[in-house]
């Protein structure tokens, strides 16, 4: 599976390791089952998604998937931290954080225990 669950992390944060290509399955087998079990802590929720080396892309319909969390209401984020060396996947997230309803920052995947550190 794409998606990997990063194990051992608060109770309100979630963690995913990407590889390959990343699908809608991926969103609705494993993504949203962790935002909505993490939702029910009642505290806003912080996210650590590491695209590693291995990571190849997302899926058209992956990234429809992803346009459909922002129906969670803005209260519910806290921290989004993104691990990549992925050059314009980070650039992208630079120039639309501002639609990203969470504080965002972009980590290079050296740098993913400070990633974890900061979110948790």
């Amino acid at each position: 599976m794409p998606l990997q669950p990063i194990p051992d992390l608060p109770a309100a944060t979630i963690g995913f390791r990407a590889s390959g290509t990343v699908t809608a399955e991926d969103y609705t087998q494993v993504l949203d089952p962790a935002i909505e079990a993490a939702l029910r802590h009642q505290q806003p929720v912080n996210i650590v998604y590491v695209l590693g080396p291995d990571f190849d892309r997302y899926s058209l319909d992956a990234m429809w998937q992803d346009m459909k969390l922002a129906r969670v209401p803005r209260s519910a984020w806290g921290r989004i931290a993104l691990v990549t060396d992925h050059k314009t996947l980070g650039e992208a997230v630079h120039l639309f954080g501002f639609l990203i309803p969470a504080e965002v920052r972009v980590f290079p995947v050296s740098a993913e225990s400070d990633a974890l550190a900061w979110v948790g």
